[in-house]
């Protein structure tokens, strides 16, 4: 029996009416349009992680090895055990929450915030093993599950302006358009390379944000050339205050094997479970499980749909199977160094392109792998180039909130709620908290105490002792 007939055989593909060809193309098109992660996943990391005596091109390097290696076994797992077309690796939101809440926001340890993660991972594997999803899914209300997407979507897109220098921090208004725009490289090729991305994904050409950001860097390294340099920050007028440490070009360190070993990062979950304190870290396991748990079911039911996988209650059979894929990756990614792992919405590019069975993961897995070849290259991608991919998914992600009942106050107003705070509070904690947190309220003052589970109230009165002690001092 050839290699053909021995991968038609163990993915059935007969089944699934589709050919090795194109499951492999169909495998292509997804890594095509997910790989942007290997670059954009250690440019978020990077600005939380400090490794003491790692330069931060050779810190990008490893994150990126790191980030190749986690995503690769998970869809590995999806590819040989669920047998599914779905892609996986550290998620975008979740990587941001992991930087910017809660390192630099918390002040929780790097170590801290992986050992958080790899917690995350081994619940959610203990969870799906016992079959526990439906009663996790009912315990969280709909209008939050429903809204966090676009408000993570929204979040992304604040923190992709932001590396871009399209918006600046204000003494009046505290944020607000970057008054030199005009006058900053960094700025105008930012907007050059977010308008030609943006182009590229609405005629559906493949890549695009690769593309998108390859291109960025190119003008950004031709620009440098030519003499000019990013706005000096000092000089920003009207005390408003633009993004500091970016620069026309990434890192130019050339290519060594250095950064290919990633022992600083490896096990460094173990140092982070030394003096944690013990509420703050259940909340920052709650909200790491939290948007995992649902944005990877959100997908694969929403792949699975594309896919013609649903049943005719709107389930995906065997969904224990993918969820376990994505708990394990995200158990492996924490311990190897990186946040957590999830499904991909790309993966609906490579089922559309026919992609059905655990083969087309098995190609991403395996392209995945061969990038580990090109790892040096991803810290000369310039940072505010990277961050272009931020808003583009940023704004894909708005489509989540036309599933929400807006017409219905108990629903809107948890759910505007979810959106909005999160991107005004810099935190997808709390933007989940606050949705939590009204939608029992609102549910009791419309009558409704029968649609209110108890466990939603425990929840939202956890939320506000958490935001009580939090803004009081005590932590």
């Amino acid at each position: 029996m050839g290699l053909t007939e021995t991968l038609a055989d163990y993915f059935d593909l007969d089944s699934h009416d589709t050919t090795v060809r194109t499951e492999l193309l169909a495998g292509l098109t997804t890594f095509l349009t997910m790989s942007y992660i290997v670059v954009v996943n250690p440019a978020i990391l990077a600005a939380a992680i400090d490794i003491e005596g790692v330069g931060d091109g050779r810190l990008v390097a490893m994150l990126a090895v790191v980030t190749i290696i986690s995503a690769a076994t998970a869809t590995l797992v999806m590819a040989l055990y669920a047998n599914r077309p779905f892609a996986q690796a550290p998620g975008l939101g979740l990587n941001a929450f992991f930087a910017f809440t809660v390192v630099l926001g918390m002040g929780v340890p790097w170590q801290t915030a992986l050992a958080a993660v790899v917690v995350e991972g081994i619940i959610f594997i203990a969870l799906t093993a016992v079959g526990a999803r439906e009663y996790v899914i009912r315990l969280f209300p709909e209008p939050v599950k429903l809204a966090v997407g676009s408000g993570i979507g929204l979040f992304l897109a604040l923190i992709g302006f932001e590396s871009m220098r399209v918006v600046a921090s204000d003494p009046a208004t505290f944020l607000t358009l970057s008054p030199v725009v005009a006058n900053d490289p960094v700025a105008l090729i930012s907007v050059a390379g977010l308008l030609f991305t943006f182009g590229l994904y609405a005629r559906g050409v493949r890549g695009s944000i690769v593309i998108g950001i390859l291109g960025t860097t190119v003008v950004g390294y031709a620009a440098a050339a030519l003499g000019y340099s990013a706005y000096n920050p000092e000089n920003v007028p009207g005390g408003a205050a633009i993004a500091t440490n970016i620069f026309l070009t990434g890192s130019t360190t050339t290519y060594s094997l250095a950064a290919y070993d990633i022992r600083p990062l490896a096990g460094a979950f173990l140092d982070g479970f030394a003096n944690v304190d013990a509420f703050t870290f259940a909340l920052i396991v709650f909200t790491f499980f939290f948007v995992d748990f649902f944005d990877t079911a959100g997908t694969l039911v929403g792949v699975g749909q594309s896919a013609g996988f649903l049943d005719d209650e709107g389930n995906l059979p065997d969904i224990d199977k993918p969820l376990m894929a994505d708990a394990v990756g995200t158990t492996v990614g924490g311990m190897l160094g990186t946040s957590t792992v999830t499904t991909y919405i790309e993966s609906a590019t490579g089922v559309e392109e026919g992609g059905r069975t655990g083969l087309t993961a098995l190609t991403v897995a395996g392209l995945f792998l061969l990038s580990l070849a090109f790892v040096p290259l991803a810290a000369a991608i310039p940072e505010y180039a990277s961050h272009i991919a931020l808003v583009v998914i940023g704004v894909v992600m708005l489509g989540n909130a036309v599933e929400i009942a807006w017409d219905d106050l108990t629903y809107a107003i948890p759910a505007g709620m979810t959106i909005m705070v999160m991107p005004f509070t810099f935190s997808i904690a709390y933007g989940i908290a606050a949705g939590i947190v009204s939608y029992p309220i609102v549910k009791l003052a419309a009558g409704e105490l029968d649609e209110i589970h108890v466990g939603q109230w425990i929840l939202a009165g956890a939320f506000v002792v958490y935001f009580a002690v939090r803004t009081s001092g005590v932590m």
